[in-house]
C-alpha cells in the first residue's frame, strides 16, 4: 500500500517527514481496512514514518493482533533541494523525476538520493522481508517512490519502467512472490514475482473522482493535458 492523504503545506507542519494523515487520508485508510477485512495478515510492515504507521494501524484495526514492524529500507526516497517559484513548478519538477529514473546519475531532485541507490536499498528490504520464515501474507505500507521501485523490480522492468506505475494515495497493490529453499542452510531463493493487482483505490474503485495524479492532488495543482515545461 501507499499511505493515505497528507498535507505537507499545513501551517502546523515543520518537518515533512513527521506529517500525519489528514481527515481525507484517514477515510481512505478506513476504506482499505474495510476492503481488506477478510485478508488474514501474518505480519505488517511500515517505513516507520508516521504517515505509513498511521495508515497501517487503521487497516490493521480490523485484523486482530498482526504485528506491525518498522523497516527503514522502505522509507521514501531522500529528496534534494530545489528553489521553485510556485507550488506548480515544484510539482512539475517532482513529476519529471520518475521519467528520468533510469538515466545515469538521476536523483530525486538535485542532490537527492539517486534512483540506483534507492533501488538497491528498497530491493534489499524486500529480500530481507522474503527471507523471514514467520509469515505467508504481509501488509506493507510505504510510499510512492518506494512502491514504484518495487513494482519495477517485480515486473523486471527496472527503473526504466517506474514512471508508468501510478500510485494513488492509499492505493493497494497485490504481489504474489514464489520463494523456495536454497542449497545453503537458511537460504531462500526468489523464483518469480507476479503482480496480481495494482493501484486499487477502495475509496474510488472506478477512479471517477481521481482525474489528477496523486502528486497533483497533494500539491493542489492541475497540469491539464500536459505537464509544465522544465526550466
Amino acid at each position: 500500500m501507499r499511505h493515505g492523504h497528507v498535507d505537507y503545506f499545513a501551517q502546523a507542519v515543520t518537518d515533512p517527514r513527521l506529517v500525519l494523515l489528514t481527515e481525507e487520508g484517514r477515510r481512505q485508510a478506513q476504506a482499505c481496512r474495510d476492503a481488506l477485512r477478510h485478508v488474514s495478515f501474518d505480519l505488517a510492515v511500515c517505513s516507520g514514518l508516521p504517515r505509513t504507521r498511521e495508515t497501517a494501524e487503521i487497516v490493521l484495526s480490523a485484523h486482530g493482533e498482526a504485528a506491525l514492524v518498522d523497516e527503514a529500507g522502505f522509507e521514501e526516497l531522500k529528496s534534494g533541494f530545489v528553489k521553485a517559484a510556485s507550488r506548480e513548478e515544484l510539482a512539475g519538477r517532482l513529476a519529471f523525476c520518475f521519467d528520468e529514473a533510469a538515466e545515469p546519475g538521476a536523483a530525486f531532485l538535485p542532490d537527492g538520493e539517486t534512483f540506483v541507490s534507492a533501488q538497491t536499498r528498497i530491493v534489499a528490504a524486500v529480500q530481507r522481508l522474503l527471507t523471514r520464515p514467520d509469515w505467508k501474507t504481509a501488509l506493507v505500507v510505504a510510499h510512492e517512490g518506494v512502491n514504484r521501485i518495487v513494482l519495477g523490480w517485480a515486473s523486471r522492468g527496472g527503473l526504466a519502467s517506474i514512471a508508468s506505475f501510478e500510485q494513488d494515495l492509499a492505493c493497494v497493490n497485490v504481489v504474489d512472490i514464489d520463494v523456495v529453499p536454497g542449497e545453503a542452510p537458511g537460504e531462500t531463493i526468489i523464483e518469480r514475482a507476479v503482480i496480481k493487482a495494482m493501484n486499487l483505490t477502495p475509496y474510488d474503485y472506478s477512479k471517477a473522482g481521481l482525474p489528477r495524479t496523486s502528486l497533483e492532488h497533494l500539491f493542489d495543482v492541475d497540469f491539464g493535458r500536459s505537464r509544465p515545461r522544465r526550466n
